[in-house]
């Protein structure tokens, strides 16, 4: 993926994880994993209760989008 290809709210894959976009700068997406988490609130926000991951413009290149090549 590219960063243009990024939304605030969708859903992708990286390193077997599920991750959902939550902001989206010029070289960098920035995300919270959604898998793991005891309560389904953490996933409520901004702001979350679990830590939001930065993706630069290498990193999204090894994402791939819910859906789309993905068993």
């Amino acid at each position: 993926m590219q960063i243009g290809d990024f939304k605030v709210g969708s859903e992708y894959v990286c390193g077997y994880k599920r991750w959902c976009c939550t902001d989206i700068g010029t070289r960098v997406v920035v995300a919270i994993c959604l898998d793991d988490h005891d309560d389904p609130s953490w996933l409520n926000g901004p702001p979350f209760a679990i830590p939001e991951t930065v993706f630069d413009e290498f990193d999204v290149k090894g994402c791939t989008p819910i859906g789309i090549g993905v068993t």
